[in-house]
């Protein structure tokens, strides 16, 4: 436990926001790197799975996307606004990145030679007569890991808007309870943040392709699902945040900050 700045009673020290995005803390770049990695994990292997359980149909990355809020939470709760801002910039590089190679990769030509787990199903015995392994690996690449643009910008920018409404609102409404009830800003920034994200994302990607009632029925449902993740999860944001404080030995309340996403580094 880090003692550099704890009280002598063992309280955590209250630092401002600019103070706390000029500090170095022992465990900061581990958190940035989980919620880098489970934003792309999410989106990579999720987002393209349609499940079914019990009759429920429902998108299979909703059960791991919502843990990057979470952990959106913790390192606003704990490192305070301006080092969540670095965390929602790496992941916004991180997903056009992905993006970027995922077009590259997926347009470039198959090989005639590329086997895979599909070319050897007996499934496609048949496919595999009047075309070569090749054409049926691609076929099934493009369905895992091919996506419109649409719906690679909507996922983007409702990433990056989603998540400063939910750091923002996590810092300010800290202020305002002043350190207190952090159940309250925890599922206060999730039903902020998500539901930005959704209005966002679900127009953009499927407008026009969907009616306006399955839009609005989507968004709704999925929003509320999110935002259920958050409540149920809350025990365990409790959990971590408290690891995290007691060995940062500080507490980080944004009350001298600059909350523009694009502030300066010297401004913060």
């Amino acid at each position: 436990m880090s003692d550099e700045n704890m009280h002598e009673d063992g309280t955590l020290a209250r630092i401002d926001g600019l103070s706390g995005a000029r500090r170095h803390f022992r465990y900061f770049d581990y958190v940035m790197a989980s919620f880098v990695a489970i934003l792309l994990l999410s989106n990579l292997i999720g987002a393209a799975k349609l499940a079914e359980v019990g009759g429920w149909t429902f998108g299979a990355g909703i059960l791991f996307f919502p843990v990057s809020y979470v952990l959106g939470d913790v390192l606003t709760e704990v490192y305070g606004y301006a080092n969540a801002r670095r965390c929602v910039w790496m992941g916004f590089f991180a997903l056009v990145f992905m993006a970027v190679m995922s077009f590259v990769v997926v347009a470039m030509p198959a090989s005639s030679g590329w086997t895979c787990a599909a070319s050897d199903e007996a499934l496609f015995a048949s496919v595999l007569k009047a075309s070569d392994p090749g054409t049926i690996c691609q076929s099934t690449y493009v369905s895992v890991f091919g996506s419109t643009w649409r719906i690679v910008v909507a996922s983007v920018f409702a990433f990056w808007a989603g998540e400063f409404v939910n750091s923002y609102v996590m810092a300010r409404m800290k202020v305002w309870t002043r350190g207190r009830m952090m159940w309250t800003r925890t599922i206060g920034s999730t039903i902020f943040g998500q539901a930005v994200d959704s209005a966002i994302f679900y127009p953009i990607a499927f407008m026009g392709v969907w009616t306006g009632q399955s839009i609005l029925t989507v968004m709704v449902t999925n929003w509320a699902l999110k935002v259920a993740w958050e409540v149920i999860l809350t025990p365990a944001t409790y959990a971590v945040v408290g690891w995290l404080k007691a060995r940062e030995g500080v507490d980080v309340y944004d009350e001298n900050l600059d909350f523009s996403p694009f502030a300066k580094a010297d401004a913060l």
